[in-house]
């Protein structure tokens, strides 16, 4: 089926591009300048941008759907103006086996959401002691490569599995921590931990990691990817190593962009998270850091649990922040209408450059294009409502907070995905 939406104003990766007559044929932008279709949206007053790529979401299948399944992820995210999404594979079983990864993406084509593309443990059940099969599982579809959820202790493990990835063409993405530092901390080590009595994972936990695995790229080459990155220091060291021409890049997640260590003051475990908030310095840190560059994309690094499980004590609840729905209007409101942040800058963040981070075309609003594409409403502001999510996790950091650019339409290869018109 044709769909013609009229009188949108694109924005992409190059900025604002003015307004256009978008027809949709067969999964491709076939015209900016409209044409005859039997569905027609009225979109003027919104943005029309490329829809949206995360290049980490916690999908926690299989083994763990109490907490997510496809169904509700993926939904969640077409919710959130993403066409596409990179699960990890930190699951019950960990995703280390090639039939893992085509189970994986065999069931969510079955899913009416984001499309799924799977990232793979670079070891062994995510062990640290051997490297997993990486060539059957790049063959089996895997996109990624990574022991997210632990640290890459053995240093030579993290120097050979750059290397053979590199062979592969698949990118090593880190959890970049040091374990003794970080010890038993759960929230960020300065003068909130001390107020609160609670222990302190201090910024040095990553920054330390950050300059050991910058060390071992430049040694064992190949793409090294720093995920959620959350202090002043880590985004200084990945600026340095790029201004070396190392094969670095790095991501920031909604919730380091937008909250601070001084969320935990009423010690509820809903802001517990993995890195921790941080301070403000860290905060305006990284947002210099995203606009300049030097971090190039927005993940979510979405992680559900139960609300049983976040509403435990302190100490005992997980870590995790859900935010697939959120993320896009979350830093609309933050970022660009608040501070001025540019919009092209945000759009490049979330859709182009994670695209290109994977060796793949980056979508742009030009005839020709895959339809992957996300419609906002730019002026409409309605508070977050946790318990209306998609998710399973019904619960934000955010609730209650009034924002503005959320998602009214997600296509995916010109499907609709996602529809809150009206």
């Amino acid at each position: 089926m044709r769909l013609l939406i009229k009188n949108a104003q694109l924005v992409d990766d190059r900025g604002e591009l003015g307004r256009a007559d978008v027809l949709v044929e067969a999964g491709r932008i076939a015209s900016l300048e409209g044409g005859e279709a039997e569905h027609v949206i009225d979109a003027s007053g919104h943005f029309l941008l490329p829809a949206f790529f995360d290049l980490h979401t916690h999908l926690r299948v299989p083994g763990q759907e109490v907490k997510e399944d496809l169904s509700s992820g993926l939904r969640a995210a077409a919710a959130g103006g993403f066409a596409e999404v990179v699960a990890m594979p930190n699951t019950d079983p960990v995703i280390d086996r090639p039939e893992v990864i085509r189970a994986l993406l065999g069931q969510a084509r079955r899913v009416d959401g984001a499309r799924l593309s799977v990232a793979a443990a670079l070891s062994a059940g995510q062990e640290g002691r051997r490297l997993a099969e990486l060539s059957r599982l790049k063959d089996a579809g895997a996109v990624l490569f990574t022991d997210d959820g632990h640290t890459n202790e053995d240093a030579r493990l993290l120097a050979v599995g750059l290397r053979y990835a590199a062979a592969l063409g698949v990118p090593v993405a880190v959890h970049a921590e040091d374990a003794t530092l970080r010890a038993d901390g759960v929230v960020h080590e300065g003068e909130v931990s001390e107020r609160l009595g609670l222990p302190g994972n201090p910024a040095e936990a990553e920054s330390a990691r950050i300059a050991r695995d910058l060390e071992i790229q430049r040694y064992g080459k190949g793409h090294l990817h720093i995920q959620h990155l959350s202090t002043y220091t880590g985004a200084k060291l990945v600026r340095q190593a790029k201004a070396k021409g190392q094969r670095v890049t790095a991501e920031v997640t909604p919730h380091h962009l937008t909250l601070t260590d001084e969320a935990l003051f009423g010690l509820d475990p809903i802001f517990k998270v993995a890195p921790p908030l941080r301070e403000r310095a860290d905060v305006e840190a990284l947002i210099a850091a995203l606009e300049d560059g030097t971090v190039d994309v927005v993940a979510t690094d979405h992680a559900p649990h139960t609300l049983d499980e976040k509403e435990a004590d302190f100490l005992r609840a997980p870590f995790g922040i859900p935010n697939l729905e959120v993320a896009f209007p979350l830093l609309f409101t933050e970022l660009v209408k608040k501070r001025g942040f540019p919009l092209g800058r945000l759009v490049e963040a979330m859709a182009s450059a994670p695209r290109r981070l994977l060796g793949r075309e980056a979508v742009r609003l030009e005839v020709g294009a895959r339809a992957d594409l996300v419609l906002v409403d730019p002026k409409r502001a309605r508070p977050v409502t946790p318990e209306g999510f998609i998710s399973k996790a019904k619960y934000s950091p955010w609730a209650g907070w009034e924002l503005v650019g959320w998602p009214v339409l997600t296509l995916v290869d010109g499907r609709v995905a996602y529809e809150a018109l009206g």
